[in-house]
């Protein structure tokens, strides 16, 4: 079962990026009180100065960081390099570095959580904690 799992990781890690990239295109294009009760955890986060990083909405970021991962490992999926296994494993620490910053903005600065954005968030962290675990058993 294990081996077998392993044998299509990059076909689960797109999965998972499918998922957070599914998550970024719902908080960008529905409005939020479409997504979120007002005055929730969700409404306050997305309306929070934490939601845009250099005046462009999180989201948008996310939509165009997800379709590149998502491209890329379909490019490795069909074509395998070391390149590409080298950027897809950095794109996805990077990732989940940027993640846990902000699941930590939400319950500690913020106090408050937006379930679409801990999917986004928990989906890479999932991805890379995937990757390295399929990396050591690789390995052994």
């Amino acid at each position: 079962m294990i081996k077998r799992l392993m044998k299509y990781k990059y076909e689960i890690i797109l999965g998972l990026i499918t998922i957070a990239l599914a998550s970024s295109i719902i908080i960008s294009i529905k409005p939020i009180p479409e997504i979120c009760d007002p005055n929730s955890g969700c409404d306050v986060t997305l309306n929070s100065a934490y939601a845009f990083t250099l005046g462009i909405k999180n989201s948008y970021m996310g939509i165009i960081g997800f379709s590149a991962i998502f491209l890329i490992l379909l490019s490795h999926i069909k074509n395998p390099t070391h390149k590409k296994k080298k950027v897809i494993t950095f794109l996805l620490v990077l990732g989940s570095a940027i993640a846990v910053y902000f699941i930590a903005i939400q319950f500690f600065v913020l106090k408050a959580y937006c379930n679409y954005c801990l999917i986004v968030d928990i989906s890479l962290i999932i991805a890379l904690i995937f990757l390295i675990i399929s990396s050591i058993k690789n390995k052994n």
